[in-house]
């Protein structure tokens, strides 16, 4: 693996071991770290009360530049894999569930959008 690509790999992990502390001083509970099935993948599944949250992290230079990096293809592939999640959660099929982002970027905490993008075809 090249050297830069690793790197990203590196901050990547590192921001969503932020993301996830940040979310549980919030009050949500960790239910899945780095979903993967076929169709797609999701950085963190968490749970608070009756709401399942499907979320991508994304650390970038500015959290505007974060949260701007979620592209349409990366948000129907999230979509795709959170359905193949619910279908194995009974819990999470009868409760509401949604798409959020966590935004990272250095010397600045945290940025959570909630319902940041739909999990349906107008992603």
């Amino acid at each position: 693996m090249a050297r830069d690509r690793r790197e990203a790999e590196d901050a990547g992990r590192a921001a969503e071991v932020l993301a996830l502390w940040y979310l549980r001083l919030k009050g949500w509970r960790l239910l899945v770290h780095r979903y993967k099935c076929p169709v797609g993948e999701i950085d963190l599944v968490m749970r608070k009360g009756d709401t399942t949250a499907f979320i991508e992290v994304k650390a970038r230079a500015t959290l505007d530049g974060a949260v701007e990096s979620v592209t349409p293809r990366q948000a129907k592939r999230i979509s795709a894999a959170a359905r193949s999640y619910i279908g194995r959660d009974r819990k999470a099929a009868l409760q509401a569930c949604r798409f959020d982002i966590v935004a990272v970027s250095p010397y600045h905490w945290p940025r959570h959008i909630e319902n940041a993008f739909y999990g349906d075809d107008r992603a």
